[in-house]
């Protein structure tokens, strides 16, 4: 059997992520925090504008940790967490709190995870345009 190697995500790939997100923010008159991790976890590139929200910085790390766990959009898991809920009890399962509003997203190529994108500062619907944008500039 064969596998196939998936080329991981590179600072340039996360910097280009972070320059699309603050970019289509920024064309929408919104100030964001941006982060993006790598398969592991590991910080590749965070950008805090001085203008943001100071606590949009860990919010954005917070969504892109989310996201890279479950690999999933933030976005689609705000239900699973309500009370009753299939997520009702995981923040409190795992080494790091989890944050399950919008604005997460998983970054896959072809078709294996490789990193995730987390922007926090505008509304949940904002950020998750802005990360879900990103992600699509660098197909």
């Amino acid at each position: 059997m064969s596998t196939t190697a998936v080329t991981p995500l590179t600072i340039q790939d996360a910097e280009a992520l972070v320059t699309a997100a603050r970019h289509a923010a920024e064309v929408s008159g919104v100030t964001v925090s941006v982060t993006v991790l790598d398969a592991g976890g590991h910080l590749l590139a965070f950008r805090r504008d001085d203008r943001a929200v100071l606590i949009s910085g860990e919010t954005s790390t917070r969504k892109a940790y989310t996201a890279l766990q479950l690999n999933t959009p933030t976005a689609d898991l705000v239900d699973a967490v309500q009370p009753g809920g299939p997520f009702h009890t995981l923040p409190t399962a795992l080494d790091r709190p989890l944050l399950f509003i919008a604005g997460g997203v998983p970054v896959h190529r072809d078709g294996r995870l490789i990193g995730a994108i987390g922007v926090g500062g505008g509304a949940p619907e904002q950020d998750h345009g802005f990360a879900s944008a990103a992600v699509r500039s660098l197909a």
